[in-house]
């Protein structure tokens, strides 16, 4: 290794290290190690703010910016209170028959949108249910984001990095539907179930409470019946929206902050309620952890993990295809898997141009290890990310070791499912 590349990895672990002990606060961590990736010019200036393989992901900050613009508006008309009295009485203030609604809403939503849209509707909901049901939102958020990443997964859509592979590889919405979607309610139901033992100290049932929020009515919840019809039609504009992007050929950050314009515009709304509710520190750690991860594709580290990993699995095609879904799990699991896959797709295309019909699963194999290996840790994907942001406002702090406990169970679980799928599909029934 030169030694930019391990100027890179000891500052990028370092960085880490405070992280996941919480010693100093995450945004300053990441900005830290941003400034010292800047200062020993492991990245420079150009590389950060402009390069869209080793800079900062604008797209995504943007996204996150205009729908957190749209949440904080929707939150005025008293629609999350509506949809929490509902969701509460529908499964009859049970703990757990909560947390399968949530969690099957959740990754349904993540599959049509994409995971950090979701999270971002369906937190506030799961705080006010929290709130009346006097449970602990901390295991209910956990579930959510994790369910998010697996159905994001089920469709090209779903998460950024499958729109990466879809390009790479000339793969369609319907091959991401045929190949990766019946794995992804396989996988869905083992996850529910899952969760009864994961967090089985979280369904303590409160009798008066439930009582309580079973005599209340949602309709009453609704403060603002204006505003909530324009809110739901800006909604229904975004969502469209970002089913029909390539169609339109607008990025889908682009169609929220145009529906986050559009919707303060037509509203009473003013300009200081409408971003009261942006998750600033969110956004700034995630431009501090792009800086970084950024210098670490820019020095060359992942490209070269990505050429070792390459190279060891040679003409093995179940091999490669084994390799490539563990080693994208792990990797995922401590970097954004969107320069991840950006880096690795130009490999995985040569590695599958020579392996003939088995070329094809390698494509897989990369989405699944990458979608689904962010779930291991609180900064492996961004919907991860969003929730601690949104829970440590809402005064219930999830800490990186909580999170990452309950991460490395379903991510080791999702990844060990996984590998018998792809060789009974690819390699015994093909």
């Amino acid at each position: 290794m030169s030694w930019s590349q391990i100027l890179s990895v000891v500052v990028f672990v370092g960085a880490y290290v405070l992280i996941a002990t919480e010693r100093v606060h995450r945004v300053a961590a990441a900005l830290g190690g941003a400034a010292l990736m800047l200062a020993l010019r492991l990245t420079d200036g150009e590389t950060a703010y402009h390069s869209a393989e080793a800079g900062v992901d604008w797209n995504v900050v943007f996204l996150l910016l205009g729908m957190m613009i749209i949440v904080g508006v929707i939150k005025q008309t008293g629609l999350f209170e509506f949809l929490a009295i509902a969701a509460a009485k529908r499964a009859r203030g049970r703990p757990f028959a909560v947390l399968a609604l949530f969690v099957v809403i959740t990754a349904t939503a993540s599959a049509a949108l994409d995971n950090v849209t979701t999270v971002l509707l369906i937190a506030p909901v799961t705080f006010l249910v929290c709130d009346r049901l006097g449970l602990d939102a901390i295991p209910y958020l956990i579930a959510e984001v994790m369910a998010s990443n697996i159905g994001g997964t089920a469709t090209l859509i779903g998460d950024p990095p499958n729109i990466i592979i879809a390009s790479r590889a000339g793969l369609s919405f319907n091959d991401f539907l045929v190949h990766l979607a019946p794995f992804i309610v396989v996988l869905m139901v083992v996850f529910v179930l899952v969760c009864r033992w994961l967090f089985r100290d979280a369904f303590r049932y409160d009798e008066d409470r439930v009582a309580e929020v079973m005599r209340l009515s949602e309709r009453e919840a609704i403060r603002d019946r204006t505003l909530l019809w324009q809110s739901l039609a800006v909604l229904a504009l975004v969502l469209a929206g970002f089913v029909l992007h390539t169609t339109l050929h607008l990025e889908p950050s682009v169609i929220a902050l145009l529906g986050a314009g559009l919707l303060v515009l037509i509203s009473k709304v003013t300009t200081e309620d409408a971003i009261a509710d942006v998750e600033w520190e969110t956004l700034v750690f995630f431009m501090g952890l792009f800086v970084m991860v950024g210098a670490l594709v820019k020095t060359g580290v992942i490209g070269a993990i990505s050429e070792n990993l390459a190279a060891a699995v040679g003409g093995e095609p179940l091999l490669a295809v084994m390799v490539l879904l563990v080693g994208s799990a792990l990797l995922s699991a401590v970097v954004d898997n969107i320069p991840y896959v950006a880096t690795m797709s130009p490999i995985v295309g040569d590695l599958a141009g020579g392996q003939g019909p088995h070329g094809e699963p390698l494509w897989w194999a990369l989405a699944l290890g990458a979608d689904l290996g962010g779930n291991a840790t609180a900064v492996g994907a961004s919907a991860n990310v969003v929730v601690l942001g949104l829970a440590a406002r809402n005064g219930t702090p999830i800490s990186f070791w909580k999170f990452t406990r309950y991460g490395l169970v379903v991510a080791t679980l999702s990844v060990l499912l996984a590998a018998p799928y792809l060789w009974l599909r690819y390699f015994v029934l093909a």
